[in-house]
């Protein structure tokens, strides 16, 4: 946790003295790019701001409502304020995000169950850590939504069983196969290798099944200054891409969890240290692992921008011949919030 914190740090104070200038519906890195998608989701991720309390939050988001008091001196702590009180608050419902399920508390939270479900070497620890993996996930996926369609509780509460059912039956279907298939000795040295595949069917299910409500109601579309094109219009089409995006990027989030770990304990001189000192092996695989889950997440969740863009002529006929009331000209791309 420390290191991620650090890294988020480095980060931050390394482009103080070029942030641009303040824009409450901008962004203070470039989201054209992956490096600046991945600085700004790095931020978000920076357990840090796990510390501030709902009046901290509230204060930064009553300075950034009132930013165009302040002098241009101000821009760095205004998006550091935006920062704060974005990563607490949801932009479409106005609610607190419990801490565990922020992305600030991925690491600090998610962490520990990831290293419990590499250590499990038996069905019984694999299900419950599969089951506390999956839980965390579906509510960190429904959090995290496009909430401006409603849920109810009952889909709600069905999204969550289907998508901590499915993972809970990747993992025993895998356990149960490799403990039958192989000897006993050979079954538990394989079974340490069943939470990958399980993790990254389990986990995509869970991201797609929580959030598939969003594509049977549909999101808004956007304009350039993000408002509503359409009052009270949604459009599934853009809905689906946003929840397969996410899906995805859930699904690459295992890989650099489970190999890049391995991969730095082979390198020589972190494995002449273990060798040398053999009860170090525990901690530092903990670190690694956890480190790795810390700069993973930021990294797969900003292959995509989470205001994402849609063509005109890819969306509901509805969509399609509306005119920007400014320009009085055809829209030809809207843009939408994809989710996190």
């Amino acid at each position: 946790v420390g290191t991620v914190s650090a890294v988020a740090a480095v980060v931050e104070n390394s482009s103080a003295s070029s942030v641009p200038e303040f824009d409450p519906k901008g962004q203070r890195f470039s989201q054209e790019t992956f490096s600046g998608r991945f600085a700004r989701m790095l931020l978000a991720c920076d357990p840090r701001l796990l510390i501030y309390s709902e009046a901290d939050v509230r204060r930064c988001e009553d300075l950034v409502r009132n930013y165009e008091s302040l002098p241009p001196s101000m821009d760095r702590s205004l998006w550091e304020a935006k920062r704060i009180y974005e990563s607490a608050i949801h932009p479409d419902t106005g609610d607190v995000i419990p801490r565990p399920f922020r992305m600030s508390g991925y690491v600090p939270f998610n962490g520990p169950i990831c290293v419990a479900m590499v250590a499990s070497q038996s069905t019984l620890p694999i299900l419950l850590w599969s089951w506390a993996n999956q839980s965390q996930n579906a509510l960190m996926n429904y959090y995290n939504r496009n909430a401006a369609s409603p849920m109810t509780n009952e889909t709600l509460y069905k999204s969550y069983a289907a998508a901590v059912g499915s993972g809970l039956a990747v993992a025993f279907g895998l356990a149960t196969f490799v403990q039958r298939r192989y000897p006993v000795a050979q079954a538990k040295a394989l079974l340490r290798w069943v939470a990958f595949p399980s993790a990254v069917v389990a986990s995509s299910l869970n991201c797609y099944t929580v959030r598939s409500p969003e594509i049977k109601a549909g999101i808004p579309l956007l304009d350039e200054h993000g408002e509503d094109v359409l009052q009270g219009e949604t459009s599934q089409v853009a809905a689906r891409r946003g929840v397969n995006a996410t899906t995805f990027s859930r699904a690459l989030l295992q890989a650099p969890v489970y190999f890049l770990p391995p991969a730095l304990l082979m390198a020589g001189p972190v494995k002449r240290f273990l060798m040398q000192n053999p009860a170090m092996t525990v901690p530092v695989t903990t670190y690694f692992l956890l480190v790795s889950f810390g700069v993973g997440l930021p990294a797969t969740v900003a292959i995509f921008p989470q205001m994402s863009e849609i063509r005109a002529d890819d969306v509901e006929a509805k969509f399609q011949h509306l005119r920007d009331p400014q320009t009085n000209q055809p829209y030809e791309v809207f843009s939408y919030n994809k989710g996190l």
